[in-house]
């Protein structure tokens, strides 16, 4: 019967290597993977049109090409609380069972793991091979780079070979990973533009990712404080998609804490949800459009009600 052969199936994998074990829960993942992401995207996620919209695309795309030439690479730019570590974690979970918690999925965070800025070639030393290692045991590796605003300059540059159109560096294939950059920095570029839609009585809506991305990413590549300072990665187009998150507005953070709500299992209270949101302040001083703090500290406000 067809449960026979699967649970067959299932136990035969038992015995696979960790690199085949790896493509195997992939392949798993890969049928209605764009099914599966945008649902994830379009209820979890509030007031990101163009981040939605590209990260679909540059994932099932790639996911889908059975020889990408090189790993895909995002960079995620915006202000805190507007998504950037969700959307990471949903990837995550697309792609790997166990999400975050997958011993195929690997998570830096720039002031844990790269503190010391007179240990810069330490810590590339050490990254690279991190890298090579986790990729040669599994070919579709997420690696996952917070607080890129916070990297000291250099660092990611290590990794430069990995991202490159090369078919193997060393022997081993990086064409299957994924790399994705997280970054506060660009967050003041993303509003600014946001702003200027509002006051000229555009929607949010309108904006398009070719208003943003260019001026991303020669902003990231100025910014001392991007992580991607003067970065080859920039330099040689390595990075494949700069990602904005455009700053919420008041609406959104009532979406959040709605979404915060059914996930504790609770009715929703529409007193509690207008309550919650009231509490957060909003910039710039004179219209008040954008939470400043996105929807980071519903959890916690939430928790006093």
């Amino acid at each position: 019967s067809f449960l026979l052969s699967l649970i067959k199936l299932l136990l035969s994998t038992l015995s696979l290597p960790r690199v085949l074990l790896c493509c195997y829960t992939s392949a798993l993942g890969k049928q209605g993977l764009r099914r599966s992401l945008k649902l994830d995207l379009e209820q979890k996620l509030f007031g990101q049109h163009l981040a939605t919209e590209v990260i679909l695309k540059a994932l099932t795309g790639f996911k889908n090409n059975r020889n990408p030439k090189k790993p895909l690479t995002l960079s995620l730019h915006g202000w805190a609380g507007t998504g950037k570590n969700f959307v990471s974690q949903i990837v995550a979970e697309n792609l790997h069972p166990k999400g975050l918690k997958s011993n195929f999925v690997h998570l830096f965070v720039s002031t844990l793991h790269f503190p010391h800025e007179q240990k810069i070639k330490l810590y590339q030393e050490q990254l690279q091979k991190w890298i090579r290692g986790n990729v040669s045991a599994c070919a579709s590796s997420v690696f996952i780079f917070d607080e890129m605003d916070k990297l000291h300059p250099g660092i990611i540059d290590a990794i430069k070979p990995f991202l490159d159109y090369y078919e193997q560096v060393d022997g081993v294939s990086y064409c299957k990973a994924i790399f994705i950059f997280l970054s506060n920095a660009g967050g003041d570029l993303i509003t600014k533009t946001a702003l200027d839609f509002w006051r000229a009585g555009r929607k949010r809506e309108d904006i398009q990712l070719k208003d943003l991305e260019p001026v991303l990413s020669v902003g990231v590549f100025n910014n001392k404080h991007s992580g991607l300072w003067r970065s080859g990665l920039i330099d040689r187009n390595l990075i494949d998609y700069f990602v904005p998150f455009l700053p919420l507005e008041y609406r959104h953070v009532k979406m959040c804490v709605r979404a915060e709500m059914r996930a504790r299992g609770a009715a929703v209270d529409e007193d509690i949800v207008t309550r919650v949101a009231e509490e957060m302040t909003f910039f710039p001083k004179d219209e008040k459009i954008y939470s400043d703090k996105g929807c980071k500290t519903v959890q916690s406000r939430l928790d006093f009600h």
